[in-house]
């Protein structure tokens, strides 16, 4: 314990700063301040404290998760699931992210613990794109939200699915290797970890959790933030009103997605409340481009992958997407 806190100290103090000011600025109607806060200061400080709300515990479940790949599976274990084809592998990552209720910023740790592991990049990234987007608690969110009505989350999750194969097949003709920072240590192997007591595994493993959380969250911090402030200060009614015809009205209501950076298993309600002003096709655009990327997501992935492949991966699920969606809006 006293190494975690030696190891992080600047990140604890900074947290703790962060803390505090966001109490005073919560509690500052209750008690007079020196100086005046403005309304958008405070709507963003709100704003801010909603998306750290939700995404905390996500992100404490997908450590976890990372710290227990960490300890417990092994490489010869990665090396005897992974299939050989690459298209297997790719569609059994898919399936297996499908499958995995997680969200997009919790996803970010255990993609890097799989990657690090000897997971391919591709596969890897198949996983962390279906993974927040059509797992069972976004299909059913997405059900309940727009009426009890199953077209609008089985288009979500057939195009999703489609899409995120696409773009990982893509992604494994374009990038060669693990694409990790080269700041972040090499995953050690624990083979030998089987032979230590579970109780010690154990503690390695939280360890490990607390690594990464430390790691992940002031990215987090930092992604939450620019969400926040561009959701203060974005004219949204501009971008509303530049949503004619059905490119457009696409292309804003992806862009919405990826400032507004909401969870995965609450967006589908945001989604439905725009079903009125915007068509079909953009909508799908929203619920399968913001879990797939986002704002605080690209800012943890960029604190984990090269920048290069964070750029290429933005740019390769945002043609993916777009494209795809037009060339089946006549069909929705």
């Amino acid at each position: 314990m006293t190494r975690i806190l030696r190891n992080h100290i600047i990140d604890i103090t900074g947290m703790a700063i962060i803390c505090i000011t966001l109490l005073l600025l919560s509690f500052s109607l209750h008690f007079q301040l020196p100086f005046h806060l403005s309304p958008s200061l405070l709507n963003l400080n709100t704003i801010f404290l909603s998306i750290l709300i939700e995404a905390l515990p996500f992100v404490l479940i997908g450590v976890l998760i990372a710290g227990v790949i960490q300890v417990f599976v092994t490489e010869e274990h990665i090396r005897r699931w992974i299939p050989k084809n690459r298209l297997l592998a790719i569609t059994m990552s898919c399936v297996i992210g499908a499958l995995f209720p997680a969200c997009e910023c919790g996803i970010v740790p255990i993609t890097r613990r799989l990657v690090g592991k000897g997971v391919p990049i591709y596969a890897a990234i198949g996983f962390m794109l279906t993974g927040p987007l059509i797992n069972p608690i976004v299909i059913a969110s997405t059900y309940m939200a727009f009426g009890n009505d199953f077209k609008i989350a089985g288009l979500r999750m057939g195009l999703g699915f489609i899409i995120s194969i696409i773009i990982a097949f893509i992604i494994s003709l374009i990038f060669k290797g693990n694409q990790l920072k080269a700041s972040i240590p090499t995953v050690q192997s624990h083979s030998h970890s089987k032979k230590e007591p579970i109780l010690k595994r154990f503690w390695d493993m939280l360890i490990h959790s607390i690594d990464e959380f430390f790691d992940m969250g002031k990215y987090l911090i930092i992604g939450a933030f620019l969400a926040a402030f561009v959701q203060t200060y974005l004219p949204a009614r501009a971008l509303f009103e530049a949503g004619n015809g059905p490119a457009a009205s696409l292309a804003i209501m992806m862009g919405l997605a990826f400032v507004l950076s909401l969870c995965s298993e609450a967006d589908a309600f945001i989604g439905a409340s725009f079903s009125s002003l915007f068509p079909t096709s953009a909508i799908l655009g929203f619920l399968i481009f913001g879990p797939m990327i986002d704002l605080k997501n690209t800012l943890m992935m960029l604190g984990v992958f090269k920048g290069k492949f964070v750029m290429g991966v933005l740019a390769l699920i945002t043609a993916t997407i777009f494209i795809t969606i037009m060339l089946v809006q006549s069909f929705l």
